[in-house]
């Protein structure tokens, strides 16, 4: 239906992990096994910060909206894979393909603009200290985090409009396991120009800015640590700060090797697994990080056990 004949593309196939062959069932039970975990782990974050009164800080506030964008997120690409992995159908219509292309825009840049937030929050707690309750009351948190689903929304409008407007004629084939814009804009025909400044964009303004963001707020973080005259009371004020500063590594640390990889550099395979970490692994250790490296999230937890029991 889809040779190079110029009949325009309806669906797309995607190829995903099919040189697996009859190998995938091993992937689809790690992949289902890795999502049931997510969706448990921060499922139990946000059900603790609602609950338990000494999680109403907002850098709880912000930790319970990072978890319900991680399971939006995970939610918008591994169903789906899980289906093409079990059932070998890996058609997927153009329209929903655009579909989870804007979702998957969506959730990833809001992700990363509150991870950013998250970190203002960390700076300003450590060295805005006395400001800290005027800088970060319930109405900036709430600001802020709806500034994050408003990127979110703004970007993944502007991104899937650009891309899924192209032309598309001929070959219909993705080598990925879901429709991200990279492998979907090499498929279009015609002037992709405004896809790859579109892209270009995304990147600058929603990978490389937050990190700088994020890398600046740490830089202050630390000068200030330093300040700090005694061993213990520098290490108090650190541990607050690594849960964050481990998920910004994990998460932008794939991420920008996926989207800043130069293209020469480029395998598909290399691209898939880089993105299967980001969209699915990376997302199941946020909860383990936050909560085994936390203790007033251990102690929230502990309680409500023990009342229940």
């Amino acid at each position: 239906m889809d040779d190079d004949n110029g009949t325009a593309v309806t669906e797309f196939i995607l190829l995903g992990f099919s040189y697996l062959g009859s190998q995938q069932w091993i992937l689809f039970w790690g992949v289902l096994f890795v999502y049931l975990v997510t969706l448990l782990g921060n499922s139990l974050i946000i059900t603790l910060t609602l609950l338990d009164s000494a999680l109403s800080t907002p850098m709880y506030f912000f930790l319970r909206h990072l978890s319900v964008i991680e399971i939006l997120y995970t939610t918008t690409v591994v169903p789906r894979m899980l289906t093409d992995l079990l059932f070998s159908h890996p058609a997927i219509s153009r329209a929903s393909c655009c579909t989870q292309l804007y979702f998957f825009a969506l959730f990833g840049i809001a992700e990363c603009c509150l991870l950013s937030a998250m970190a203002y929050d960390r700076y300003a707690a450590i060295c805005q200290p006395l400001h800290y309750t005027m800088l970060m009351n319930r109405q900036v948190c709430v600001s802020m985090v709806g500034a994050c689903y408003l990127m979110g929304f703004t970007t993944g409008t502007t991104d899937s409009i650009l891309i899924c407007t192209l032309p598309f004629q001929g070959t219909n084939i993705i080598h990925h396991f879901l429709c991200e814009n990279l492998p979907v804009l090499r498929l279009a025909n015609g002037d992709t120009f405004r896809g790859k400044i579109g892209n270009l964009t995304f990147t600058l303004l929603f990978i490389i800015t937050p990190f700088a963001l994020i890398l600046f707020s740490y830089v202050r973080i630390l000068i200030t640590i330093l300040g700090v005259a005694s061993a213990k009371g520098r290490q108090k004020v650190f541990s607050t700060c690594s849960s964050h500063l481990l998920v910004v590594i994990l998460f932008f640390g794939t991420g920008s090797l996926a989207y800043m990889k130069p293209g020469s550099n480029r395998t598909q395979d290399s691209d898939q697994i880089l993105s299967l970490f980001y969209t699915v692994i990376t997302p199941m250790f946020n909860p383990f990080i936050y909560t085994l490296r936390n203790k007033e999230v251990m102690g929230a937890l502990k309680r409500k056990v023990t009342k229940h029991l």
